[in-house]
């Protein structure tokens, strides 16, 4: 399929569609540049996306027993637009940070929720350190990288074993997706380069060491799920079961 000047594909096996061939950093930082999380129109509903945010962030809490932890988590949001979910995850307990390729969106977290850690640029190329988190937040973000396989590499090498994820992505299968795929928003190349449906997602999360813990049920075409990152006792014993 043709849309926008981009050649989409489906993979026989699994049912992923992707791009062929994905769009260049250039492309993606155009994108970026123009069209998301910066611009002051989405940046003026900061209190309506905190309050959503704020209630999310009391789930995620929950489900990684931040209460039962004798010291704070570490949290990062990647994609973290004006910050809103990592000022929710701060106020949750968590020692929270996040990553934003939009650098207005980065300037506006900044100054309205200063108590918290940004970093500029894609996750797959920005400058974290040694850093590890606890609990990484991706949401409506994998469906953008070129290339799925360096982005989960780079999420779960940041990843302390056993941490958990909580993955959000547009659903191409979900029942409510309109027939006509030129019809649903989530369907946005270059944009979007990737469009998951929940099993394929599975595979592919599995293939990095990530097992999907609970799913969330999506009115909305999409999928939403929290994964574990297998610890490195668990790997080796499994390791050596299968040798």
């Amino acid at each position: 399929m043709d849309h926008n000047g981009c050649h989409l594909r489906r993979c026989s096996d699994c049912g992923l569609v992707y791009m062929d061939p994905p769009p260049s950093a250039a492309v993606l930082h155009a994108l970026y540049d123009r069209e998301y999380s910066g611009t002051p129109l989405y940046l003026a509903k900061a209190e309506k996306k905190m309050r959503r945010m704020r209630h999310r962030a009391r789930q995620i809490a929950r489900v990684a027993r931040l209460a039962h932890q004798r010291e704070p988590l570490s949290f990062l949001d990647i994609g973290c637009s004006g910050g809103f979910m990592v000022e929710a995850a701060r106020e949750q307990g968590f020692v929270a940070a996040g990553i934003e390729p939009d650098r207005m969106a980065v300037e506006f977290a900044r100054t309205a929720y200063p108590r918290n850690e940004y970093f500029e640029g894609l996750l797959e190329t920005a400058d974290l350190g040694e850093r590890q988190f606890d609990v990484i937040y991706c949401s409506e973000v994998i469906e953008h990288a070129p290339d799925c396989h360096a982005f989960l590499t780079r999420l779960t090498a940041i990843m302390k074993d056993g941490g958990l994820l909580y993955l959000t992505t547009p659903d191409i299968d979900h029942w409510r997706r309109p027939k006509n795929i030129l019809e649903w928003d989530g369907f946005a190349p270059p944009g979007h380069c990737l469009y998951f449906n929940p099993t394929n997602l599975e595979m592919l999360l599995a293939r990095h060491g990530l097992a999907v813990v609970r799913r969330s049920f999506a009115w909305k075409p999409g999928i939403k799920l929290y994964a574990r990152k297998a610890r490195a006792a668990s790997v080796l014993g499994q390791q050596r079961a299968a040798a």
